[in-house]
């Protein structure tokens, strides 16, 4: 993947984060899922590519990379 820097910059965010808003960030397209997904947010990292997580209290948890269109 040719974006290795916004996604460092994207898990740099999640670990300072203790909300999903916090990365509700201009730019980032961020959102939350919904249907099966119900639960989880994303954020765009390139093309169809989304860093994709949920949070436990203040923690980001479950954090992965995909291309779920």
């Amino acid at each position: 993947m040719q974006n290795e820097n916004r996604i460092r910059q994207i898990l740099l965010a999640l670990d300072a984060a203790t909300t999903p808003q916090a990365l509700n960030i201009p730019g980032l397209k961020f959102h939350a899922l919904r249907g099966n997904m119900k639960g989880r947010y994303a954020v765009w990292a390139s093309g169809n590519y989304r860093v994709t997580f949920a949070f436990d209290g203040e923690d980001a948890i479950d954090i992965d990379l995909e291309d779920y269109h």
